[in-house]
């Protein structure tokens, strides 16, 4: 496989004995020696080469996810920030997990470029450090609107106060206060750029480094499960309080709580099968495995970013309106909008 995201760390410069071109680093001979043999990748390489890279397929299709993953969410990021009837806690919420996914986005686009054209190991940490950072507050930000799904049901009373605004501002301050801390380990010096021993899967990440953000993503996925097992128990609740008031049948009342329930484990079932194989393997995956591991893995959990604002933005009636409007004119722009919690969403 060639070069680009995936390539083996590079051994030291040690002149062996032997003949002519023993003398290799990072798969490159002397001048005087005779052409390498193709070389199979084992680790997300994210260091600079000695030569220009042969292009690597899954880097491609990586670049062409960030380029559809930067424009969808920037879609969403503009009709939010443009809409002044968007500025509610829900819908500052789903414009944290946009720009994180945007960032995300143009991250997988940035390291595809800078690996084949500049090169720089400098570079290359400050674009590590941007796509931890960006998967760290999407992945942040999907816990901060399962928490506010979960209040909008248990204190729906309570929940369009000062206090929910407030509340609002403190999940995304700590969101991506620790999203960035994650993301300046590897630029401030917590690589292996010096230590190739201490590689992970994803190079130059160290295997201490990807193994706090896996059990930190195993600690968010926890919590989220518990809140949306509560948040169905509240919908069933709720939905047999309705049907007893209104003398509705057994049959509506089994129908609309199968519909949420669905909705739920759709969503939850999204997340997991995106982000558990490649949070799995980071804890039992050696930086000297196939790359192809990890390309498997890392590519499903990209395509959660891609899928996001599907589910959190372009099903909501609200910004379904705003962009029938941009495009089609369909609507006023000075059409009301209802107030919606987001258990609706």
């Amino acid at each position: 496989m060639g070069g680009g995201l995936f390539a083996p760390p590079p051994p030291r410069r040690v002149r062996r004995p032997g003949p002519p071109g023993a003398l290799e680093l990072a798969g490159v001979r002397d001048i005087d020696s005779s052409p390498p043999p193709q070389c199979k990748a084992n680790s997300l390489n994210l260091d600079s080469v000695v030569q220009p890279l042969a292009l690597n397929p899954w880097d491609v299709v990586l670049c062409i996810s960030g380029t559809i993953i930067s424009c969808e969410n920037a879609i969403v990021v503009a009709v939010i920030f443009y809409t002044p009837a968007f500025r509610t806690p829900m819908f500052l919420l789903i414009g944290s997990l946009a720009i994180a996914d945007f960032l995300a986005g143009l991250g997988l686009i940035c390291h595809f470029a800078f690996v084949y054209c500049i090169q720089s190991q400098v570079v290359n940490l400050i674009t590590v450090g941007l796509l931890v950072t960006s998967f760290t507050a999407s992945v942040g930000s999907l816990l901060a609107i399962t928490i506010d799904r979960y209040l909008s049901l248990y204190n729906a009373l309570t929940y369009y106060s000062e206090r929910t605004v407030t509340r609002t501002y403190i999940m995304l301050i700590l969101t991506w206060g620790v999203s960035i801390c994650f993301g300046l380990l590897p630029v401030m010096g917590w690589n292996c750029l010096k230590d190739v021993s201490t590689c992970s899967i994803v190079k130059p990440l160290t295997k201490n480094n990807l193994i706090i953000l896996s059990v930190s993503f195993f600690m968010v996925f926890a919590v989220m499960l518990q809140l949306y097992v509560q948040i169905c128990k509240i919908v069933c609740r709720h939905a047999h309080q309705i049907a007893v008031q209104r003398h509705f049948l057994a049959t509506s009342h089994y129908v609309t709580t199968r519909k949420g329930i669905s909705t739920l484990a759709v969503i939850l079932g999204t997340f997991a099968s995106c982000w558990l194989p490649f949070a799995i393997y980071c804890l039992l995956g050696d930086y000297t495995y196939p790359a192809l591991y990890t390309y498997m893995t890392i590519l499903p959990a990209t395509y959660n970013s891609m899928i996001n604002p599907i589910i959190y933005a372009f099903r909501n009636q609200e910004i379904q309106k705003v962009l029938w409007t941009v495009c089609c004119g369909c609507f006023s722009s000075t059409m009301p909008f209802r107030s919606r919690s987001p258990s609706d969403v």
